[in-house]
């Protein structure tokens, strides 16, 4: 369940505040769009943690035993706040009951197409331990398998499974943008998904990312069997092989799903965005 969808349940029953990130100035802890609700017996979600959240959470406490409307609230995050990330943030403190659902549903599902679309081609540990990963984080996930009964009973979500057989029909399927990974069962299916995804860049040219899980030996191997298939040197360029963010030792599906993660996360992060998530501490 996400978190969206565990805040709109509860909303059926109580009252709540919902606080946004409206506006940001300089180093802040959360993302425009970052929100929480308060309710009368707990939170849902977080706008970063710290003094910030904490001077948040009371004011909307306020808020829910009043007929207050719409309020917005600029806070400097300085010294006196007890937070040095240096930045400014405006929060806008919204109470919402049961008859707004709707209405927030389809603000929380507008915000969620915005997420960037992954492909995962391959069914096995590792691809099952990156949906539970993925699950929790901001991605459009699309899952394919050739084999029946392979998918799990209960899924994320941000996560749609599909039987293709072959498996690499479902890569004329994809959104625009996404980032593909592959780590389907057997080489042949790698290798066929890895061509399918070359013969659509040269047509369209519209998969940010191809990623295929592997040693460098394999890619090796791959590259050879590419070149005979037709594909040019500036075209295997394309192809990301190992995947996962450099400096992760183990060989664990969780590790490697992590190392995915982390790179799916560098890559989709906005232009022009170089300070990372570890940074915006409180």
């Amino acid at each position: 369940m996400t978190l969206e969808a565990k805040f709109l349940g509860l909303l059926g029953s109580q009252q709540a505040v919902l606080v946004t990130v409206q506006a940001q100035r300089g180093s802040v802890p959360r993302e425009v769009g970052a929100w929480m609700a308060v309710l009368a017996d707990g939170i849902v979600g977080s706008i970063g943690g710290g003094h910030l959240e904490w001077q948040a959470i009371d004011q909307a406490r306020t808020m829910l035993g009043e007929q207050a409307g719409v309020q917005l609230r600029r806070v400097a995050l300085g010294p006196s706040l007890g937070q040095c990330c240096g930045g400014e943030v405006t929060l806008q403190f919204e109470p919402v009951n049961a008859a707004d659902r709707p209405r927030l549903r389809q603000h929380f599902a507008a915000q969620q197409a915005l997420w960037p679309p992954v492909a995962l081609f391959g069914g096995g540990h590792v691809a099952a331990a990156l949906v539970q990963v993925l699950g929790r984080l901001p991605f459009l996930v699309h899952w394919f398998d050739s084999r029946d009964g392979i998918f799990p009973d209960t899924l994320p979500a941000n996560v749609q499974v599909e039987h293709s057989d072959p498996v690499q029909r479902g890569v004329a399927t994809l959104a625009p943008g996404s980032r593909v990974l592959i780590m389907s069962f057997s080489h042949a299916e790698d290798m066929d998904v890895v061509a399918a995804c070359l013969l659509r860049q040269r047509e369209h040219h519209d998969l940010p990312f191809i990623g295929l899980i592997g040693s460098r030996s394999k890619w090796a191997t791959f590259s050879h069997r590419l070149t005979e298939r037709g594909f040019a040197a500036s075209e295997l360029a394309q192809v990301t092989c190992p995947i996962g963010v450099p400096g992760i030792a183990g060989k664990e599906p969780e590790v490697i799903a992590v190392a995915v993660a982390a790179q799916l996360l560098h890559l989709s992060k906005p232009p022009g965005s170089d300070e990372s998530a570890a940074t915006k501490d409180a």
